[in-house]
């Protein structure tokens, strides 16, 4: 059996192509003609390859490295062996990714899995949808009535759009997705299995039974979001859902009804938001992190893993813990806490040694 390689290139690179796409910086002398084939983690380049160096535990790496190139920090720079080309940069992940996306674009944008181009035959396209010229339907994918789809969108096998849903151009919807209830706008990817719109979550208690409450608003989806597999984004009750614009959101995460999301948000899988939460710009939430409903997290705060958001989170903070609290304060907890461990399993040794001596 071959073995399939998923991710082709068709092209090369040069070190100053490398460096026109990156902004980086060598030194006077350096082989401009280089040729850059791969980009591989230091331990793995030979020659003709790209790396990066990004952290101070890679020491060992980046000095037996074989790696024609590499990104460096330029305060790291004096540490790349001779016969490697240190290209400076002021983030080497991220001139790492630019030369990736150069590289194989493919890797950017969900295409068709089944190599379609237009409508496939088992598609299911209700009449009265409207499709611009340049759409891609997936067989088994299904299309409600008055649904409108932009230029150069994806519709995955089996995903399912639903009456009157707006999407945009340029957009990939994954197999198994379905979006009811919502406008989405241009460049969204929706990975495989990500279900917007559907209820939210929404009873008013009783002794005998919950009454459930209606469910009559909408998700609106901004511009370049990134939604990860089999995360479910939860139609507003009496207001919308929304994700601003540029949101990238990991896999397994559960947003629920009227929750607002803020622009450039990073939410990392198995977090939870819970209904009516506003989260602002920029802000970073990590995995697992649960959101209790109605709060506000200002923009640019960052909420370490596994962390429990209870009240309100100010601009700018830096939280970790159950319920969440500055992290440096969470740190002197965890290592008092630690110290007391040691003590007492001291004391507990001691009260041993005792017993058995008497």
């Amino acid at each position: 059996m071959s073995e399939p390689i998923f991710f082709r290139t068709t092209r090369h690179l040069s070190l100053v192509d490398v460096l026109t796409l990156t902004g980086g910086q060598v030194t006077a002398g350096a082989d401009s003609a280089l040729r850059i084939c791969r980009v591989v983690p230091l331990e793995e380049a030979r020659a003709g390859d790209l790396s990066f160096f990004s952290h101070p535990r890679h020491r060992a790496a980046l000095a037996a490295t074989r790696a024609s190139a590499c990104f460096v920090r330029p305060r790291h720079a004096a540490l790349v062996p001779p016969s490697t080309v240190a290209i400076e940069t002021d983030d080497p992940q991220r001139a790492v990714a630019v030369v990736l996306a150069a590289l194989f674009p493919a890797s950017m944008h969900p295409d068709s899995l089944f190599g379609a181009t237009g409508l496939s035959r088992g598609a299911n396209v209700h009449p009265d949808a409207r499709l611009e010229d340049g759409v891609v339907v997936d067989p088994g994918a299904i299309i409600g009535p008055r649904a409108e789809i932009g230029t150069g969108t994806k519709i995955g096998a089996n995903a399912v759009i639903g009456p009157d849903v707006r999407i945009g151009r340029n957009c990939a919807i994954g197999p198994h997705a379905s979006v009811l209830y919502a406008l989405i706008g241009d460049r969204v990817i929706l990975h495989a299995g990500a279900k917007i719109g559907q209820d939210g979550f929404g009873f008013v208690l009783g002794d005998k039974s919950h009454a459930k409450v209606p469910q009559i608003g909408r998700v609106i989806i901004q511009d370049d979001v990134e939604i990860g597999a089999n995360t479910a984004i939860d139609r507003g009750a009496l207001v919308d859902t929304v994700i601003g614009e540029g949101t990238k959101i990991d896999n397994l995460v559960q947003v629920g009804h009227n929750v607002m999301i803020g622009r450039h948000c990073i939410i990392v899988a198995q977090t939870g938001i819970s209904g009516s939460a506003f989260v602002d710009d920029f802000v970073v939430l990590g995995g697992q992190v649960g959101v209790a409903g109605h709060l506000h997290i200002g923009p640019g705060a960052q909420i370490a893993a596994q962390s429990g958001i209870v009240r309100d989170v100010d601009a700018g903070a830096r939280l970790a813990g159950t319920p969440a609290r500055p992290i440096r304060a969470y740190l002197r907890d965890k290592v008092g806490r630690a110290r007391a461990d040691v003590k007492n399993r001291r004391g507990q040794a001691g009260r041993t040694q005792t017993e058995v001596a008497e």
